[in-house]
């Protein structure tokens, strides 16, 4: 595993255990909010945030152990590193933030940010599987003397 790769790995096994308090949050919100648990578009949509925040960041290690691996330019592997971690932050950004007010009957414009995060993790994981698929550049042999 390359530096960068392992120092991002770091950072994403630090911010996971922000999940496990938004979970906790959620619960609390639950138990102790009649505005949420009178919402159920807002208790679902904060639902799918909190999920996919949890499984984009495993994701997100997973994408780390093989990126570096593949047959890729380095602004492509940049983007193959980077993609599904920053899908981790725009999916969830988007179910949270567009029904935020307790009253919120339908998700205002910031709903967006989930579509433009499905289409970050689809480029990135297109580009981590294809960079796999093709064959690594032929490393010239040096002859022997």
């Amino acid at each position: 595993m390359s530096t960068s790769s392992r120092r991002l790995a770091a950072i994403l096994l630090i911010v996971l255990p922000t999940v496990v308090f938004g979970g906790a949050s959620i619960l609390r919100l639950l138990i102790d909010d009649p505005a949420y648990a009178a919402n159920p578009l807002r208790q679902d949509l904060w639902r799918a945030g909190h999920a996919h925040a949890g499984i984009l960041l495993l994701l997100s290690l997973v994408v780390l152990r093989y990126v570096d691996e593949t047959a890729l330019g380095r602004r492509a592997r940049w983007f193959a590193k980077h993609a599904t971690p920053l899908s981790a932050i725009l999916l969830p950004a988007g179910f949270f933030l567009s029904v935020l007010s307790p009253e919120a009957t339908e998700p205002n414009a910031l709903i967006n940010l989930a579509y433009l995060g499905a289409v970050v993790l689809t480029a990135g994981l297109l580009t981590v599987g294809f960079g796999l698929l093709r064959e690594p550049a032929a490393v010239p042999s040096v002859p022997s003397r």
